[in-house]
């Protein structure tokens, strides 16, 4: 079985700061691309920002300059640091990595957190 557990959403003020940590659990051999989503009230689920195991990073072009993304590989855990918040940052944030949970697994599966909110006043 494998967790993921998410903490550090909550309500900030435009132009305020919050960071996110998502911790993997379990049953796990190896962990590939880590990164985190967002969904918006209405909207489809998109991509924020995601971390390879040795360090390269994306980012939406939105939240470029604002979010950093990080993660410590001997916790299985990311972090997403939001710098410069504003309302349409607002959403429910979902950590997700790609993981295999045995060294015979096949390939990569993804894993999802249960979300976190981030709500930005303006």
């Amino acid at each position: 079985q494998v967790r993921m557990v998410e903490s550090g959403g909550g309500l900030v003020q435009t132009g305020g700061s919050l960071r996110l940590s998502c911790a993997a659990s379990g049953s796990i051999f190896s962990i590939n691309v880590m990164g985190w989503y967002r969904q918006a009230p209405g909207k489809q689920r998109e991509l924020v920002a995601d971390i390879t195991s040795d360090g390269s990073t994306n980012y939406k072009v939105s939240v470029k300059g604002r979010f950093t993304i990080s993660r410590d590989n001997a916790k299985n855990t990311v972090y997403l640091q939001m710098n410069s918040l504003k309302p349409e940052d607002t959403g429910v944030y979902y950590c997700n990595a790609d993981l295999k949970v045995a060294a015979t697994t096949p390939r990569f599966v993804p894993y999802w957190g249960q979300g976190t909110q981030v709500t930005v006043s303006s």
